[in-house]
């Protein structure tokens, strides 16, 4: 798909939840987009977001496609529900850009891919995390060689369940953790096995806390630790640590600061917001990033810079430590 330059791409939300206002706003915001339409599945909801962005609304997938011909649909559903409206739009052949997680079974992951695939569609999802520019940071001094080898690398991300329904018992895993477990191989390559640890020790009749031991494929090792049973008010609630044979890479509360160290030496480099660069400090435009490469790419006819693919290897890690969990066995990944 080359588009003309002048010609504004399309872009239909279907959420109007939460994240599914922050669609429509980065959309919206945009030059290059129109936020055409918004989906919604209760009346009410979903006809006081379109007024608030002055565009159409819908209560049926298949009719706003039918209609309203977007170039993009965005969708923004529940982790648990996202299947089937996710198929209708893959089925009737229109690109797609997704709220993580992709799913959560498996096999249902896998036949997205497959038939968007088969349809050659744009497809993809917004593990915003590695948007971030202390990440995109860290990943340019990786893949420059300024680090060397990687030796051992750590992930924590540790909030609060506060206000989240815990609606599955491995929902910490699946749906909260798998942006650590993309932006971790993002930045430190494949995981080849793991082991795992896990506790309801909070009594959510979840699985809210866990740790991973790691392995990766090119012989560095990690831990990996998230959690629903602490705090993102606490210093480090969010905190990556890269190690290798030149030097160290620290980031922390992903938007906060990234800490470039040689090997040896008592001088560190540090990145960090200024106070006036808003924009810096907010996560949720770390959505507003990650459009500012896939629009690009989407127009001129590319790929995603975030394929869903990386949406179902996330599910396959997480899928992997459930597995290590339940047997008391290191698994490893293809």
């Amino acid at each position: 798909m080359d588009m003309m330059k002048s010609k504004k791409t399309r872009v239909a939300v279907i959420g109007a939840g939460g994240w599914g206002y922050q669609h429509a706003r980065a959309f919206s915001n945009r030059e290059d987009t129109e936020l055409c339409c918004i989906v919604g599945r209760t009346l009410e909801r979903t006809r006081a977001r379109a007024e608030q962005f002055k565009v159409n609304y819908y209560l049926d997938i298949d009719t706003m496609l039918e209609q309203e011909k977007p170039d993009l649909v965005s969708i923004c559903m529940p982790g648990q529900g996202t299947f089937e409206p996710t198929m209708k739009v893959i089925k009737a052949g229109f690109p797609l850009f997704v709220e993580k997680p992709l799913a959560y079974s498996l096999d249902e992951a896998r036949i997205m891919i497959e038939e968007a695939r088969k349809r050659d569609l744009f497809f993809a999802i917004d593990f915003n995390h590695s948007c971030s520019e202390p990440v995109q940071r860290a990943k340019q001094i990786i893949d420059s060689g300024q680090l060397g080898s990687i030796v051992f690398a750590q992930w924590r991300f540790a909030q609060s369940s506060d206000g989240i329904p815990i609606t599955h018992p491995y929902m910490e895993q699946i749906e909260a953790q798998c942006h650590g477990l993309d932006l971790i191989e993002y930045l430190c390559g494949p995981i080849e096995s793991l082991s795992a640890d896990m506790t309801d020790i909070a009594g959510k009749n979840s699985y809210t806390t866990f740790s991973l031991s790691l392995h990766f494929k090119n012989q560095g090792v990690g831990t990996f630790l998230g959690s629903f049973d602490s705090s993102e008010c606490y210093e480090f609630a969010q905190m990556i640590d890269v190690n290798g044979m030149k030097g160290r890479i620290l980031i922390e509360d992903n938007l906060k600061r990234c800490t470039y160290q040689k090997a040896g030496s008592q001088v560190a480099e540090t990145w960090r917001p200024s106070m006036f660069d808003d924009d810096a400090n907010s996560f949720t435009h770390n959505l507003d990033r990650h459009l500012d490469r896939l629009i690009p790419a989407f127009r001129s006819g590319g790929r995603p810079p975030i394929p869903a693919e990386r949406g179902l290897r996330a599910l396959q890690l997480a899928y992997a430590a459930i597995e290590s969990f339940q047997t008391g066995k290191r698994i490893t990944i293809e």
